[in-house]
């Protein structure tokens, strides 16, 4: 079962950027911009990315307009967008104007425009009496949805290169203890190796009871885990943690900690499950960080590289699974070569 989403009530355009990093995870850093698609009163889309620099080619920045307008579009056709854009006027408030012109283009509404330089929120879209020109004074520790998002448990973390640390290796990882668990759980292994019915009862039985103890707070030690990395290292095995991978926190908690304790030859099945389970989740900096550690690793490993692809695209996992049952409920007649 996945975790409840957070009600927060956004009042004025100064909450919205309050919410911006607990919705992306993270503060947003100069020279960055973030798309907020809305929908029934709710964000159905968070995206953000950096922007060109100034003395950069304009096509640039076009395809990556077109690229956010094509993203958003496909997360919900008539979703209500917002911008903000990070840094300096001269810098973001072209971009801002360049990209909002795409997404319209591409049939999005447009609501507004902002820009976040110095502690100040500006609006590029407000012409009445109320909008200072001098922007409105922003203090993100002192927002009341701030403190909301925070005490719902949603986290802002100061950069992205905070967030990116979260899936940093363990200092255990390539150490002779986790070493010495490996060899142990490969010996372990060896007399199950050609009964896959075994191997699979086990995997089942190890998945299981380490979701459970890492629920309940219960410390995983290097044994446990080394045997978890060497069972998933079995593709069927593999497949079986995929069936239990729910988008739930704690299960990408989980995903995590076997990753960042997984010496590096073990890393990519855990890391493509932490990615999957991610993109459940609809966190898509996880699930790109998850699946560069797995193809750094491992080139060949087609799921990460299909997850990665996925998340660049704005593909959710339900558009995956609906044209999966879409194709299988076709009958043989009724399939036609596609390009």
């Amino acid at each position: 079962m996945s975790s409840p989403v957070p009600k927060l009530r956004i009042r004025t355009d100064v909450d919205l950027v309050a919410v911006v990093p607990y919705l992306i995870g993270f503060r947003p850093d100069d020279g960055s911009i973030v798309v907020l698609a809305f929908a029934d009163n709710r964000v159905v889309f968070a995206a953000r990315t950096d922007l060109p620099g100034p003395d950069i080619c304009g096509d640039v920045l076009l395809d990556l307009g077109g690229h956010l307008a094509d993203v958003t579009r496909r997360v919900h056709p008539n979703a209500k967008v917002v911008l903000v854009g990070y840094g300096a006027a001269g810098h973001v408030d072209p971009a801002l104007r360049t990209v909002a012109d795409l997404l319209t283009t591409g049939g999005l509404s447009v609501r507004q425009r902002l820009r976040v330089t110095d502690s100040r929120v500006f609006h590029l879209d407000c012409d009445h009496a109320g909008c200072s020109p001098g922007g409105t004074p922003f203090d993100p520790m002192s927002s009341s949805v701030a403190a909301e998002a925070t005490f719902a448990g949603m986290v802002a973390l100061p950069n992205r290169a905070a967030k990116a640390a979260l899936l940093g290796p363990a200092d255990t990882a390539c150490g002779e203890a986790m070493r010495q668990s490996v060899t142990r759980a490969t010996a372990r292994l060896q007399p199950l190796i050609h009964d896959d019915a075994a191997v699979d009862e086990a995997a089942a039985a190890a998945i299981a009871d380490a979701l459970i103890r890492h629920a309940t707070g219960t410390a995983l030690g290097d044994d446990e885990v080394a045997w978890l990395l060497v069972l998933l290292a079995r593709p069927s095995v593999w497949d079986l943690a995929a069936g239990h991978a729910e988008p739930d926190e704690r299960h990408l908690a989980f995903w995590n900690e076997v990753t960042r304790r997984a010496p590096d030859p073990l890393v990519p099945a855990p890391a493509t499950l932490l990615a999957l389970t991610a993109w459940q989740l609809g966190d898509g900096m996880i699930a790109t960080l998850a699946t560069e550690r797995a193809l750094h690793i491992d080139p060949s490993r087609e799921l990460a590289g299909l997850i990665l692809h996925g998340v660049q695209a704005g593909i959710s996992p339900a558009d995956v699974e609906r044209a999966l049952a879409d194709i299988g409920s076709e009958s043989p007649s009724d399939i036609e070569p596609r390009a």
